[in-house]
């Protein structure tokens, strides 16, 4: 039977994990789903999570490139994770967040993300031994975690700078 924790104990655990991950302590991570994967996220390489405000649609790009979003008076690019690998459309609204990943590498970009899966230790995961290599340069590498669920960790730089990422206008 799984234990139940109270909504105090939860707050208290969830300022414990984040201290722990600002001090440095360990390098904590990220889960988010995108369509059917799941993905880690370096704690140091993601920004604010929050729900999927309005989107502007921009005329003449990929499906993928949803549009652009209005941040507290700040415009990002949305790009929808799960259909820029060619996997389902984001539906924003409900579980769906938008994940700020752009500002600490000097651009305005956010994911959107079909839900947010909250922390993760690193320690918890192993080697996908079934993953090979991925012919995609920002997954950084394939694993497993405890529940055998498949993970892949996102290399935030590499994506943000690759050609294919950049270029959400149709040729």
């Amino acid at each position: 039977m799984t234990k139940r924790l109270s909504l105090r104990e939860f707050q208290e655990d969830l300022v414990r994990r984040f201290a722990e991950a600002q001090s440095g302590n360990r390098r904590a991570l990220l889960g988010v789903r995108a369509g059917r994967e799941n993905w880690l996220i370096n704690l140091t390489d993601s920004g604010e999570i929050l729900p999927a405000p309005p989107l502007a649609p921009v005329p003449l790009t990929h499906e993928w490139f949803r549009g652009v979003a209005n941040v507290r008076g700040t415009l990002f690019s949305v790009v929808d994770l799960s259909a820029f690998h060619n996997g389902p459309l984001t539906v924003p609204g409900g579980p769906a967040r938008l994940l700020l990943v752009g500002a600490r590498h000097g651009t305005n970009c956010a994911l959107l993300i079909s839900n947010a899966l909250g922390l993760r230790n690193p320690d918890d995961f192993r080697a996908d031994p079934d993953g090979g290599g991925d012919e995609r340069p920002w997954v950084a590498e394939r694993l497993v975690d405890a529940r055998e669920q498949h993970w892949l960790r996102l290399d935030v730089p590499t994506l943000l700078a690759h050609r294919g990422f950049l270029q959400a206008g149709l040729e």
